[in-house]
């Protein structure tokens, strides 16, 4: 198969590389701590020095959680312009930051992305239940609704549209993907789309093959067959088998301590580079190659100067 077909077989995003991948580290999260991982980083200066080591290792794009110096999540919009700038003193890698929160007020998320103006920020395309399941206990962990109503959504798309910054679509189940076209009807949202496929959260759809095959099939196949590129989010175990299959795929990856705690052969990973380093050999051992920084942003439909979107 040459390259234009395989790609054209799980995008259309115009003229690209299918040899190139996008390479994103999730540095922190939300909810893991230092008593899960001590490489997990709090502070703006952690969060900004785990950013260069994934940068380092080959990453282009890194996705944000902000904290408190307790580990505490947070969305000072503040701290969020802190952890920028300490970032950009330390490397040029792009940044991706999170707008996903449980509360329905999101005037936070929106100055966030209005003042920080952020290359990229996630958008959460969906309400689920979001849960964590014990098989040893036979008990949930944690057990609540992840509420994304199109009114939430539509208040952080405005704000990201408003500031030039490219929406990142999160996508947990199906129906997530599916439900963008609404929005491309608005004309809220305008190609090339930039999907995230997370795959094996409890409440979402399961980490397998078919998972993505039906994915990138949605998003296909939404009205006006709009461009896109596509990465997957292995969450938990199956995380390395998910980075393989999004690969041979055409997809993008991504990888941090957010997503995994662990490296393949079972031992836990001392950082995000660690992980980082692993995914770059992998997108490499497929005969693909970690794309650059003015890449990525190509790839993506960035600005030129990396601080928001084309469109």
């Amino acid at each position: 198969m040459s390259k234009t077909t395989f790609t054209g077989a799980l995008r259309r995003a115009g003229e690209r590389d299918p040899d190139i991948a996008v390479v994103t580290c999730a540095l922190t999260g939300v909810l893991a701590n230092r008593k899960q991982n001590a490489g997990i980083p709090y502070t703006p200066a952690e969060i900004a020095d785990e950013a260069k080591r994934a940068y380092d290792a080959g990453a282009s794009v890194v996705h944000i959680h902000a904290r408190n110096d307790d580990g505490s999540p947070t969305f000072n919009p503040a701290v969020f312009a802190k952890i920028k700038e300490e970032v950009q003193s330390r490397c040029p890698i792009l940044l991706n930051f999170s707008t996903g929160t449980i509360m329905d007020d999101v005037s936070e998320q929106t100055t966030i992305i209005r003042e920080s103006r952020p290359a990229i920020a996630a958008l959460n395309m969906g309400t689920m239940n979001y849960s964590k399941y014990s098989r040893a206990r036979k008990a949930f962990d944690f057990d609540m609704i992840f509420p994304n109503t199109y009114g939430k959504i539509i208040k952080l798309l405005t704000a990201m549209n408003e500031a030039g910054v490219k929406p990142e679509l999160e996508c947990f189940d199906s129906g997530h993907t599916n439900g963008v076209w609404p929005l491309l009807e608005m004309g809220l949202l305008k190609p090339p789309l930039q999907f995230s496929f997370i795959v094996n959260v409890l409440g979402g759809i399961p980490g397998t093959v078919e998972s993505l095959q039906l994915q990138t099939k949605i998003a296909r196949d939404l009205p006006g067959s709009p461009a896109f590129e596509w990465e997957v989010i292995g969450i938990s175990h199956g995380h390395w088998r998910m980075m393989a299959a999004a690969l041979a795929l055409g997809g993008n990856v991504r990888t941090g301590l957010e997503d995994h705690l662990y490296l393949p052969n079972g031992e836990m990973a001392k950082s995000n580079g660690e992980l980082v380093e692993v995914l770059v050999r992998m997108v490499r051992d497929t005969g693909r190659r970690p794309a650059t920084v003015d890449e990525a942003r190509e790839i993506l439909a960035l600005r030129r100067d990396g601080e928001g979107s084309d469109t």
